[in-house]
């Protein structure tokens, strides 16, 4: 975000005629992987002539953790969305419904995320018109001007009527391929979704006006996970207090004073299956970024089931609509390696 806003002086990984375009257009296609758009460049005829990069996402590979990353330019550790369910004064703050459950009171959003987002540009935002106010919008996109879409047409219409308004900027999202591949896994719908989303970038090229860039990206990949759930021992739940994060990226927060315990058994319970990692070893492996503020470290558990295997690991507090086939959060290729795709109008 920095690059594609003029704001870095880092060298960038664009090319130097996307900051000659009178325009640049960031696409963000949740859920889309860079192992998934490889392995089905047939679906995708028009993204498949963008040039293409391999870039990485952050840790935890989740939406809400991604996005925010995304928006602010910052990791997880300067910006504290840490993940899909993270505690918080004494509660569990479901990050992409904001909500704490029966309830109970949720945290200020502007509060909770204190990091800048698009280094305070307040872009035009074209994003579907359910997130509009939402919690978790203002805490990834703040004040941004927000034009809400009920379809995919309608996004199309939206990106450029705004370029036409003359923004030098606009942040795109489609949540389509994240939601289909978790309620229907990589099956006929999912290609289908494939399919809609390069000719919604097709109809996009069509109607944009000559020298735009068009930018696409994404905030993870996915794994089919199904029902391979692993529960935790009748052993270790004696040591845990309560669960956070999700099934590909579960932390454990031990009871008081068994800590060491529940790290030693957790490692030796799931080495198979889980890179197994105590809070302080995710931070000095730098798995949340270079900086962790004290008030991230006090948003993370003691202990980290991070699936390496295509597996998950249950918490019973965890409530989800239906069974997600696939899934994502942890640090395997499939889910880490997203696609970094440009082109020119």
């Amino acid at each position: 975000m920095p690059a594609l806003l003029g704001v870095s002086d880092e060298p960038s990984c664009f090319s130097d005629d996307i900051f000659l375009a009178k325009s640049i257009v960031l696409l963000v296609l949740d859920g889309l992987g860079w192992e998934q758009f490889q392995d089905n460049k047939k679906i995708f005829p028009v993204l498949s002539e963008f040039s293409e990069q391999l870039i990485t996402t952050v840790a935890p590979s989740t939406t809400a953790t991604a996005l925010t990353s995304i928006t602010t330019g910052a990791p997880p550790g300067e910006h504290g969305i840490v993940g899909y369910r993270i505690p918080v004064e004494g509660k569990i703050l479901n990050s992409l419904r904001w909500s704490t459950g029966n309830n109970l009171a949720k945290p200020d959003p502007y509060q909770f995320q204190l990091m800048p987002v698009f280094d305070n540009q307040q872009p035009k935002v074209v994003s579907s018109a359910e997130h509009e106010g939402s919690g978790f919008s203002k805490a990834h996109l703040r004040d941004s001007r927000f034009s809400g879409y009920r379809n995919r047409n309608e996004l199309v219409d939206l990106v450029v009527e705004s370029v036409a308004n003359f923004e030098p900027f606009v942040y795109a999202y489609w949540d389509g391929v994240d939601r289909t591949a978790h309620e229907f896994g990589f099956t006929d719908k999912y290609f289908g979704e494939l399919n809609e989303c390069d000719l919604m970038i097709d109809a996009l090229l069509r109607r944009l006006p000559a020298n735009v860039a068009l930018v696409v990206t994404s905030d993870h990949g996915q794994v089919e996970v199904a029902d391979r759930m692993i529960e935790l021992t009748a052993d270790i739940k004696n040591l845990v207090a309560k669960q956070s994060g999700e099934a590909r990226f579960r932390w454990l927060h031990a009871v008081p004073g068994a800590e060491k315990d529940l790290t030693q058994m957790a490692k030796e319970t799931f080495k198979d299956s889980a890179w197994v990692m105590s809070k302080k070893e995710t931070i000095d492996a730098g798995l949340f970024g270079p900086i962790v503020s004290e008030t991230v470290r006090r948003r993370l558990g003691d202990v980290a089931l991070i699936a390496r295997e295509k597996v998950g690991f249950t918490d019973p507090a965890e409530k989800m609509p239906f069974q997600l086939i696939t899934r994502h959060g942890s640090l395997t290729k499939e889910e880490m390696h997203v696609p970094l795709l440009s082109t020119v109008t």
